[in-house]
């Protein structure tokens, strides 16, 4: 299975390996404590640092997904049922704003 991990600071969304456990995204965003927020229809969900909004890390970037609250910090993009995302990397790509 495969996951897409967005990267703010380098401004980059890349497809990653992805065992479809909660560990593997926890290691991916660098946080033990994790949200997420369904993306689209297909159930593919956005994962994110739940703390992102009040931790302020000085050097982190952020992005916004769509009409979602801007993320500060990575994101792990992953589909519904622990599986791959039906959304394309490219169409990910379109969606995704950098700030």
């Amino acid at each position: 299975m495969t996951c897409f991990v967005i990267d703010p600071t380098a401004k980059t969304i890349t497809s990653f390996p992805w065992d479809g456990g909660l560990e593997a995204i926890r290691q991916l965003i660098g946080f033990e404590t994790i949200d997420s927020d369904e993306i689209d229809a297909n159930g593919d969900r956005l994962f994110f640092d739940e703390k992102c909004f009040i931790r302020q890390t000085p050097g982190v970037g952020r992005f916004q997904l769509d009409s979602l609250a801007p993320v500060a910090g990575g994101g792990v993009v992953v589909g519904a049922g622990a599986a791959s995302p039906q959304v394309t990397l490219q169409a990910l790509q379109g969606r995704v704003k950098f700030l």
